[in-house]
C-alpha cells in the first residue's frame, strides 16, 4: 500500500486519457492520521468508480510540505486550476490542471493566518479566501493569483469578522457572505454571519444565528441555492441548518433556523452539495457521520427527506459527473470519533450507501477534501 502511495507521475499519465470513459478520478488531499508515527501529507488521484477494475486504486500522488495542513480544495469557475488551503501556513497552493503532469505553484498569502474557504467570482477573475486566523478575507487576482487586498472592516455590533470560515458570493445583488465559525485552537465559538457589500468590501450587517438563546452556534458552511438569491448555513457546534432570504426591497437578509439536527441525536453539521436540477439539497453532519436531504425546488421552503449514512467524521460531498453517485470523505481535521479515513459511495436513486473506499484509511492516512477531476 505505501509502495502504491508515491508521487508517480507515469502512472497519472497513463490513466489520465481513460479518465472520461473508464474511471471516475477523484483527487483527495490527504495528512497522516494522529496514530501515524510518519508524518506525511499529499494529494492523491483516486478511481471511485465503482463498475471500474481500478476502484480504489491510488493512481498518483502528489507530496506536499508535510507542516502545510492543507485543507480545502476548490476549483475555479472553467475548472483549469485548483486552489488548495492551508492550516499550518500562509501559503495557497495553485494547482494549474492545464499542465500535465500537475504543476504546484505556492502563493504566499502574509496576511492570512489558516486559510479556509476559496469562492471564484462568475467571470473567474477573482478570488476570495478566508482567513480563520487574522480576522480577515483576503481578495485575489484570479488571472495572476496575487493578493490584492483584504476586507477587515468594523462594524458596531461586530468588532471585526471573526473566525471567517465559510463564505458565498451572490454578484446579482453584490452581496458577499461570511460566516463566523471558531477559534483555530476550536475553544471559542462564533455565532454569526456576516453580510458585506462585495464590490466594495464594506461590512454592513451581522447576524447572530443560533436555535438555543446564548448558544455559541460555530456557523461553519454557507452556500447560496444555485438558482434563486437564498443561503444556507451549517451550525456546526449546535448542529443546525439555517437559512437567509433575500428582500430585494430592503436589500437585506432574513435569516431563520431550517432544521435542528441535534433532535435526530446528529451533531456538527458541515458541508452543503446540490444536485443539478436544484431541487435536492445534501448536508454532511459528523456526528455520527451521514448525510441529510432535503427538498429545495421551492428554495424558501426546505423539506427534510431522509438520513443517509455514512462513516464518523462525513465532511464534504461531490457528485459524479451523472449524479449516480455521491461521494463522502470521512474526516473532519483528525478529531477522535471523527476521523474514520474512508470514502463512502452512496448511490442517488437508491439512496443508500453502497461502497466504501478504504485505500487511504488503510494505509494510516485521512483523506481532508474530495473533489472529481474535470474530463478531459
Amino acid at each position: 500500500m505505501k509502495q502504491a502511495i508515491r508521487w508517480c507521475a507515469m502512472s497519472l499519465i497513463l490513466a489520465w486519457p481513460l479518465a472520461a470513459s473508464a474511471e471516475i478520478l477523484a483527487m483527495l488531499n490527504y495528512e497522516s492520521k494522529t496514530a501515524n508515527p510518519l508524518r506525511k501529507e499529499g494529494i492523491a488521484i483516486v478511481d471511485v468508480d465503482p463498475a471500474s477494475p481500478a476502484f480504489g486504486k491510488v493512481l498518483a500522488d502528489i507530496p506536499l510540505p508535510g507542516d502545510l495542513v492543507a485543507h480545502h480544495i476548490y476549483y475555479n469557475r472553467d475548472k483549469t486550476k485548483a486552489y488548495v488551503t492551508a492550516l499550518g501556513k500562509s501559503v495557497l497552493h495553485v494547482l494549474d490542471l492545464k499542465r500535465f503532469p500537475f504543476r504546484l505553484t505556492a502563493v504566499p498569502v502574509p496576511q492570512c493566518s489558516v486559510l479556509e474557504d476559496v469562492v471564484l467570482s462568475p467571470d473567474n477573475k477573482t478570488w476570495f479566501l478566508t482567513c480563520m486566523g487574522s480576522h480577515n478575507v483576503v481578495v485575489g487576482d484570479a488571472v495572476t493569483d496575487r493578493p490584492l487586498r483584504t476586507i477587515a472592516a468594523a462594524h458596531p455590533a461586530d468588532p471585526h469578522i471573526r473566525w471567517p470560515h465559510g463564505i458565498a458570493l451572490n454578484t446579482a445583488i453584490d452581496r458577499l457572505l461570511v460566516t463566523s465559525t471558531i477559534s483555530p485552537d476550536l475553544k471559542q465559538p462564533g455565532d454569526s454571519v456576516t453580510v458585506i457589500e462585495a464590490s466594495s468590501g464594506r461590512v454592513l450587517s451581522t447576524h447572530r444565528l443560533a436555535i438555543k438563546p446564548g448558544a455559541k452556534s460555530a456557523p461553519v458552511e454557507i452556500t447560496f441555492h444555485p438558482k434563486q438569491p437564498v443561503v444556507y448555513v451549517t451550525n456546526m457546534v449546535e448542529a443546525a441548518v439555517f437559512m437567509g432570504v433575500w428582500d430585494a426591497a430592503r436589500k437585506a437578509f432574513a435569516f431563520r433556523a431550517v432544521d435542528d439536527l441535534a433532535k435526530r441525536g446528529q451533531g456538527f453539521a458541515l458541508e452543503m452539495e446540490f444536485n443539478a436540477a436544484g431541487d435536492r439539497m445534501y448536508v454532511s453532519v459528523a456526528q455520527p457521520g451521514v448525510v441529510n436531504v432535503y427538498d429545495v425546488a421551492n428554495p424558501v421552503e426546505p423539506k427534510f427527506l431522509r438520513t443517509i449514512a455514512a462513516a464518523p467524521g462525513a465532511h464534504h460531498l461531490v457528485f459524479s459527473p451523472d449524479e449516480k453517485y455521491l461521494f463522502v470523505q470521512n474526516s473532519l481535521l483528525n478529531l477522535p470519533g471523527m476521523d474514520d479515513g474512508s470514502i463512502t459511495v452512496i448511490d442517488v436513486a437508491q439512496g443508500k450507501p453502497i461502497h466504501a473506499v478504504n485505500t487511504l484509511k488503510d494505509a494510516g492516512y485521512n483523506p481532508n477534501s474530495i473533489v472529481i477531476l474535470p474530463a478531459k
